[in-house]
Protein backbone atom coordinates (compact mmCIF):
# COMPACT_ATOMS: atom_id res chain seq x y z
CA UNK A 1 0.00 0.00 0.00
CA UNK A 2 1.86 2.09 -1.38
CA UNK A 3 0.78 5.95 0.09
CA UNK A 4 1.62 8.38 1.70
CA UNK A 5 -1.21 10.69 3.59
CA UNK A 6 -1.70 12.58 6.74
CA UNK A 7 -3.62 10.30 9.91
CA UNK A 8 -5.08 12.09 12.55
CA UNK A 9 -3.16 12.37 15.66
CA UNK A 10 -3.22 10.31 18.02
CA UNK A 11 -3.57 6.16 17.41
CA UNK A 12 -7.46 5.00 18.22
CA UNK A 13 -7.78 2.00 20.70
CA UNK A 14 -9.01 -0.22 18.02
CA UNK A 15 -6.42 0.54 15.61
CA UNK A 16 -3.79 0.31 17.88
CA UNK A 17 -4.76 -3.43 19.16
CA UNK A 18 -5.82 -4.53 15.85
CA UNK A 19 -1.82 -3.52 15.15
CA UNK A 20 -0.55 -5.40 18.44
CA UNK A 21 -2.83 -8.54 17.67
CA UNK A 22 -1.72 -8.65 14.42
CA UNK A 23 1.98 -8.48 15.34
CA UNK A 24 1.65 -11.02 17.87
CA UNK A 25 -0.24 -13.91 15.41
CA UNK A 26 2.76 -13.13 13.12
CA UNK A 27 5.75 -13.66 16.03
CA UNK A 28 3.41 -16.54 17.31
CA UNK A 29 3.17 -18.09 13.77
CA UNK A 30 7.30 -18.07 13.93
CA UNK A 31 7.56 -19.80 17.27
CA UNK A 32 5.17 -22.20 16.26
CA UNK A 33 7.28 -23.05 13.39
CA UNK A 34 6.47 -25.55 10.35
CA UNK A 35 5.44 -29.30 10.52
CA UNK A 36 7.37 -31.89 9.14
CA UNK A 37 5.99 -30.72 5.38
CA UNK A 38 7.24 -27.27 6.05
CA UNK A 39 3.55 -26.08 6.76
CA UNK A 40 2.73 -23.18 9.14
CA UNK A 41 1.47 -25.23 12.33
CA UNK A 42 -0.54 -21.94 12.96
CA UNK A 43 -1.63 -21.49 9.24
CA UNK A 44 -3.15 -25.19 9.71
CA UNK A 45 -5.36 -24.34 12.33
CA UNK A 46 -6.78 -20.43 11.83
CA UNK A 47 -5.99 -20.09 7.84
CA UNK A 48 -9.06 -20.47 5.93
CA UNK A 49 -9.00 -23.46 4.24
CA UNK A 50 -11.74 -24.79 1.30
CA UNK A 51 -14.64 -26.73 1.79
CA UNK A 52 -14.33 -29.86 1.29
CA UNK A 53 -10.34 -29.81 2.66
CA UNK A 54 -9.56 -32.17 5.40
CA UNK A 55 -7.84 -28.59 7.36
CA UNK A 56 -11.22 -26.54 7.11
CA UNK A 57 -12.74 -25.97 10.45
CA UNK A 58 -15.75 -23.18 10.87
CA UNK A 59 -13.47 -20.67 12.98
CA UNK A 60 -10.94 -19.86 10.46
CA UNK A 61 -13.69 -17.61 8.24
CA UNK A 62 -12.81 -15.11 11.46
CA UNK A 63 -9.43 -16.06 12.45
CA UNK A 64 -7.63 -15.82 9.14
CA UNK A 65 -8.09 -12.20 9.00
CA UNK A 66 -5.44 -12.04 11.94
CA UNK A 67 -2.88 -14.49 10.40
CA UNK A 68 -0.16 -13.31 7.76
CA UNK A 69 2.41 -14.86 5.89
CA UNK A 70 5.92 -15.56 7.28
CA UNK A 71 9.46 -17.09 6.91
CA UNK A 72 8.07 -20.10 5.19
CA UNK A 73 5.96 -18.46 2.48
CA UNK A 74 9.14 -17.48 0.92
CA UNK A 75 10.70 -14.12 -0.17
CA UNK A 76 8.67 -10.93 0.67
CA UNK A 77 6.80 -12.48 3.01
CA UNK A 78 7.22 -9.64 5.68
CA UNK A 79 5.13 -7.32 2.97
CA UNK A 80 2.29 -8.94 3.92
CA UNK A 81 1.88 -7.73 6.82
CA UNK A 82 3.94 -4.63 6.30
CA UNK A 83 1.62 -3.22 3.52
CA UNK A 84 -2.02 -4.17 5.69
CA UNK A 85 -0.65 -3.43 8.64
CA UNK A 86 0.23 0.44 7.29
CA UNK A 87 -2.71 1.19 5.78
CA UNK A 88 -4.69 0.28 8.83
CA UNK A 89 -2.43 2.60 11.07
CA UNK A 90 -2.85 5.64 8.25
CA UNK A 91 -6.82 4.96 7.22
CA UNK A 92 -8.30 3.07 9.93
CA UNK A 93 -7.40 6.50 12.52
CA UNK A 94 -9.96 8.87 10.73
CA UNK A 95 -12.30 6.31 10.07
CA UNK A 96 -12.48 4.79 14.21
CA UNK A 97 -13.18 8.44 14.81
CA UNK A 98 -16.22 9.35 12.69
CA UNK A 99 -17.23 5.77 13.19
CA UNK A 100 -16.75 5.23 16.91
CA UNK A 101 -14.94 2.17 18.34
CA UNK A 102 -17.76 0.03 18.80
CA UNK A 103 -19.03 0.58 15.71
CA UNK A 104 -15.57 1.02 14.06
CA UNK A 105 -14.70 -2.90 15.15
CA UNK A 106 -17.87 -3.84 13.54
CA UNK A 107 -16.72 -2.63 11.05
CA UNK A 108 -14.14 -4.03 10.40
CA UNK A 109 -14.71 -7.43 11.49
CA UNK A 110 -17.89 -7.27 8.98
CA UNK A 111 -15.49 -6.40 5.99
CA UNK A 112 -13.44 -9.35 6.64
CA UNK A 113 -15.87 -11.55 6.71
CA UNK A 114 -17.48 -10.96 3.78
CA UNK A 115 -14.33 -10.69 1.97
CA UNK A 116 -14.05 -14.36 3.21
CA UNK A 117 -17.74 -15.00 2.03
CA UNK A 118 -16.76 -13.89 -1.48
CA UNK A 119 -13.44 -15.61 -1.73
CA UNK A 120 -15.15 -18.91 -0.82
CA UNK A 121 -18.12 -18.49 -3.07
CA UNK A 122 -16.23 -17.75 -6.15
CA UNK A 123 -13.47 -20.67 -5.23
CA UNK A 124 -16.72 -23.19 -4.61
CA UNK A 125 -18.05 -21.65 -8.47
CA UNK A 126 -14.37 -22.45 -9.51
CA UNK A 127 -14.29 -26.02 -8.04
CA UNK A 128 -17.57 -26.72 -9.14
CA UNK A 129 -16.27 -26.07 -12.99
CA UNK A 130 -13.20 -28.47 -12.31
CA UNK A 131 -15.18 -31.17 -10.96
CA UNK A 132 -17.33 -30.93 -14.29
CA UNK A 133 -14.33 -31.40 -16.00
CA UNK A 134 -12.94 -34.44 -13.53
CA UNK A 135 -15.59 -35.99 -13.95
CA UNK A 136 -15.73 -35.60 -18.25
CA UNK A 137 -12.08 -36.78 -17.62
CA UNK A 138 -13.50 -40.33 -15.66
CA UNK A 139 -11.62 -38.68 -12.11
CA UNK A 140 -13.46 -38.71 -9.49
CA UNK A 141 -13.33 -36.36 -6.53
CA UNK A 142 -12.98 -38.62 -4.07
CA UNK A 143 -9.69 -39.43 -5.90
CA UNK A 144 -8.74 -36.25 -5.93
CA UNK A 145 -9.45 -35.73 -1.95
CA UNK A 146 -7.18 -38.40 -1.37
CA UNK A 147 -4.42 -36.88 -2.52
CA UNK A 148 -5.33 -34.08 -0.61
CA UNK A 149 -5.13 -36.11 2.02
CA UNK A 150 -1.76 -38.11 1.02
CA UNK A 151 -0.25 -34.56 1.13
CA UNK A 152 -0.79 -34.51 5.02
CA UNK A 153 1.89 -37.33 4.96
CA UNK A 154 4.39 -36.00 2.76
CA UNK A 155 4.29 -34.50 -1.02
CA UNK A 156 5.86 -37.73 -2.11
CA UNK A 157 2.75 -39.41 -1.64
CA UNK A 158 0.29 -36.80 -2.97
CA UNK A 159 1.99 -36.93 -6.47
CA UNK A 160 2.29 -41.18 -5.87
CA UNK A 161 -1.47 -41.08 -5.71
CA UNK A 162 -1.51 -38.03 -8.36
CA UNK A 163 0.25 -40.10 -10.86
CA UNK A 164 -1.87 -42.95 -10.32
CA UNK A 165 -5.05 -40.88 -11.32
CA UNK A 166 -3.16 -39.07 -14.24
CA UNK A 167 -1.93 -42.74 -15.29
CA UNK A 168 -5.42 -44.01 -15.28
CA UNK A 169 -7.04 -40.82 -16.96
CA UNK A 170 -4.38 -39.51 -19.74
CA UNK A 171 -4.63 -35.59 -20.30
CA UNK A 172 -6.44 -35.11 -16.19
CA UNK A 173 -2.46 -33.70 -15.59
CA UNK A 174 -3.64 -29.67 -15.53
CA UNK A 175 -6.92 -30.04 -14.25
CA UNK A 176 -6.07 -32.84 -11.03
CA UNK A 177 -3.20 -30.54 -10.00
CA UNK A 178 -5.98 -27.75 -10.58
CA UNK A 179 -8.71 -29.15 -7.93
CA UNK A 180 -5.50 -30.19 -5.54
CA UNK A 181 -4.56 -26.80 -4.87
CA UNK A 182 -8.23 -25.48 -4.22
CA UNK A 183 -8.53 -28.20 -1.34
CA UNK A 184 -4.95 -28.05 -0.24
CA UNK A 185 -4.40 -23.84 -0.32
CA UNK A 186 -4.70 -21.70 2.57
CA UNK A 187 -5.78 -18.12 2.61
CA UNK A 188 -4.38 -15.73 5.55
CA UNK A 189 -4.52 -12.25 5.69
CA UNK A 190 -6.12 -9.28 6.80
CA UNK A 191 -6.38 -7.77 3.19
CA UNK A 192 -10.20 -8.29 2.91
CA UNK A 193 -11.05 -6.28 6.08
CA UNK A 194 -7.95 -3.57 5.01
CA UNK A 195 -9.73 -3.05 1.68
CA UNK A 196 -13.16 -2.57 3.73
CA UNK A 197 -11.27 0.31 5.38
CA UNK A 198 -9.70 2.23 2.03
CA UNK A 199 -13.70 2.18 1.05
CA UNK A 200 -14.76 3.68 3.96
CA UNK A 201 -12.45 6.22 3.99
CA UNK A 202 -13.04 6.97 0.25
CA UNK A 203 -16.67 7.81 1.45
CA UNK A 204 -16.27 9.47 4.68
CA UNK A 205 -13.10 11.34 2.98
CA UNK A 206 -13.81 11.31 -0.71
CA UNK A 207 -11.94 14.38 -1.65
CA UNK A 208 -8.73 14.22 0.66
CA UNK A 209 -6.06 13.74 -1.23
CA UNK A 210 -3.35 10.85 -1.76
CA UNK A 211 0.02 10.68 -3.11
CA UNK A 212 1.64 7.62 -4.28
CA UNK A 213 4.88 6.64 -3.96
CA UNK A 214 5.17 4.99 -7.31
CA UNK A 215 3.58 7.86 -9.09
CA UNK A 216 3.80 11.21 -7.41
CA UNK A 217 0.66 12.96 -8.52
CA UNK A 218 -1.58 13.81 -6.40
CA UNK A 219 -5.29 12.01 -6.38
CA UNK A 220 -8.15 12.12 -4.55
CA UNK A 221 -9.09 9.24 -2.09
CA UNK A 222 -12.63 8.36 -4.11
CA UNK A 223 -10.93 7.98 -7.35
CA UNK A 224 -8.09 5.97 -5.77
CA UNK A 225 -9.98 3.35 -4.12
CA UNK A 226 -12.55 3.32 -7.45
CA UNK A 227 -9.24 2.28 -10.02
CA UNK A 228 -8.16 -0.40 -7.41
CA UNK A 229 -11.15 -1.75 -6.97
CA UNK A 230 -11.88 -1.56 -10.79
CA UNK A 231 -7.39 -3.33 -10.91
CA UNK A 232 -8.68 -5.89 -8.39
CA UNK A 233 -10.97 -7.03 -10.52
CA UNK A 234 -9.35 -7.38 -13.43
CA UNK A 235 -6.72 -9.27 -11.78
CA UNK A 236 -9.66 -11.73 -10.08
CA UNK A 237 -11.04 -12.44 -13.35
CA UNK A 238 -7.70 -13.34 -15.62
CA UNK A 239 -6.31 -14.56 -12.06
CA UNK A 240 -2.75 -16.02 -14.13
CA UNK A 241 -0.77 -19.17 -13.11
CA UNK A 242 1.50 -18.24 -9.69
CA UNK A 243 -0.94 -15.60 -8.61
CA UNK A 244 -1.65 -16.13 -5.07
CA UNK A 245 -3.54 -13.21 -4.21
CA UNK A 246 -6.98 -13.56 -2.96
CA UNK A 247 -8.50 -10.77 -4.73
CA UNK A 248 -12.28 -11.51 -4.52
CA UNK A 249 -11.21 -11.43 -0.96
CA UNK A 250 -10.17 -7.61 -1.69
CA UNK A 251 -13.12 -7.38 -3.57
CA UNK A 252 -15.12 -8.66 -0.80
CA UNK A 253 -14.27 -6.23 1.22
CA UNK A 254 -14.86 -3.56 -0.67
CA UNK A 255 -18.07 -4.18 -1.63
CA UNK A 256 -19.38 -5.33 1.72
CA UNK A 257 -17.74 -1.91 3.13
CA UNK A 258 -19.99 -0.11 0.65
CA UNK A 259 -23.19 -1.34 1.24
CA UNK A 260 -22.35 -1.00 5.60
CA UNK A 261 -21.84 2.69 4.86
CA UNK A 262 -25.03 3.04 3.10
CA UNK A 263 -26.95 1.60 4.92
CA UNK A 264 -25.14 3.51 8.21
CA UNK A 265 -26.12 6.63 6.29
CA UNK A 266 -29.33 6.28 5.33
CA UNK A 267 -30.10 5.22 9.33
CA UNK A 268 -28.38 8.32 10.60
CA UNK A 269 -25.49 6.88 12.41
CA UNK A 270 -22.73 8.40 9.96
Amino acid sequence: MNMIANPSSGMPVVVKNLLIINGLMLLLKIAMGADELGRSILDIWLGLHAIGSPDFKPWQVLTHMFMHAGPNSGGGWYWHIASNMFALWMFGGPIENVMGSKRFLNYYLMCGLGAAALQMSVSYVETQATVAQLRDLGVSTFDVKRMVEASHISMAEANAVLNGIVQQHPGSDAVVKAMFWDYAGVMVGASGAIFGILIAFGMLFPNVELMLLFLPIPIKAKYFVALYGLWELFSGVRQQAGDNVAHYAHLGGLIFGFFLIRYWRKKGLL
